[in-house]
């Protein structure tokens, strides 16, 4: 569970810099509480020129502030962070509409985005605003529309209890190891396909987009009939991710698939002797991090992930 600062939270909604000092304070209040669950509060660098009337942005207002409460406003949305957008799942192409508005490149819209490919994102907004409500309902308009319902948070009692409740976050590279495989039940992972993340500092950002990577290859594993062939269910997920080039996955290139065929060749997990050709891969950009796996799948065969860890081909 991942929390967003709901920029769309702040709409001109505020008489002075006064009321939206008094807001900002109940949202460090959030910020606290969730520091208290080993969460932090995402935001993006945009936020500090959203108004918080018509005549007064973000960074106007804030200039009024004593100096350390401005200090640590700008510290959090300008410089340090944590930022979403730094490594977004969705983008530009992405059409995704709440109340018959465009929330594309906004938390509403990121956090939408994520629920579909299995990364738990909720808001936390400012009050006064006209989004106190829960779930925010998001159309995403693909093929075919879909709604999708986002958490949202604008009061500290709500948010304690939805974080005692989620699941703990991941800390450790070894925790995310025993989670993948017990929760990514469709898949198969060989017995040292995590080791090479060994040796690599930690970071909550790339586990976040490895379970990702891993949900999505686990949910078309899942869409598959009796004879083990893929149903019209997976037909959408793998004309975005697995049979067309996508910011996700992809195949290694003829020259690479030549320059590291054997180090793109990993020992089959079952089969003693066998070698399996894994050049597809997940792409995590945090940490230049990949995940091969044997791809096509054979009709009733098992989807194999063999390595979990840096990047092995030259960098492109």
């Amino acid at each position: 569970m991942e929390l967003l600062l709901n920029d769309l939270s702040i709409q001109e909604q505020f008489y002075d810099s006064a009321d939206f000092r008094d807001a900002l304070g109940r949202i460090f209040g959030m910020q606290r509480i969730a520091r208290q669950f080993g969460r932090e509060l995402h935001c993006h660098r945009n936020t500090v020129n959203r108004r918080i009337n018509p005549s007064t942005s973000v960074f106007e207002a804030v200039q009024t502030f004593t100096q350390d409460e401005k200090r640590s406003l700008l510290s959090w949305l300008t410089r340090y962070g944590p930022f979403w957008e730094d490594v977004p799942l969705h983008g530009p192409d992405n059409w995704l509409e709440c109340d018959n508005e465009i929330v594309t490149d906004t938390a509403l819209g990121e956090a939408a985005y994520c629920s579909t490919v299995g990364i738990d994102r909720r808001l936390v907004g400012l009050t006064p605003s006209t989004w106190e409500r829960t779930p925010i309902a998001v159309t995403m308009l693909d093929d075919a529309p879909t709604v999708i319902e986002v958490d949202n948070y604008w009061t500290a009692p709500e948010l304690e209890v939805a974080l005692s409740k989620a699941e703990p976050p991941i800390t450790s590279w070894h925790q995310l190891e025993s989670v993948s495989i017990s929760q990514f039940r469709q898949l198969r992972f060989s017995g040292d396909a995590f080791h090479p993340l060994r040796g690599l500092s930690f970071s909550p950002t790339a586990a976040a987009y490895i379970k990702s990577r891993l949900y999505t290859l686990n949910h078309v594993m899942g869409c598959r009939d009796d004879s083990g062939s893929f149903t019209l269910e997976a037909k959408p997920v793998l004309d975005a991710h697995l049979t067309r080039g996508s910011t996700q996955f992809s195949d290694s290139s003829t020259d690479e698939k030549r320059e590291f065929r054997n180090e793109l060749s990993f020992p089959h997990p079952e089969i003693p002797g066998d070698f399996l050709d894994c050049t597809w891969h997940g792409k995590v950009k945090p940490l230049l991090i990949r995940l091969h796996f044997r791809w096509p799948v054979p009709p009733g065969e098992d989807l194999y992930i063999v390595y979990v860890g840096r990047k092995i081909t030259a960098d492109n």
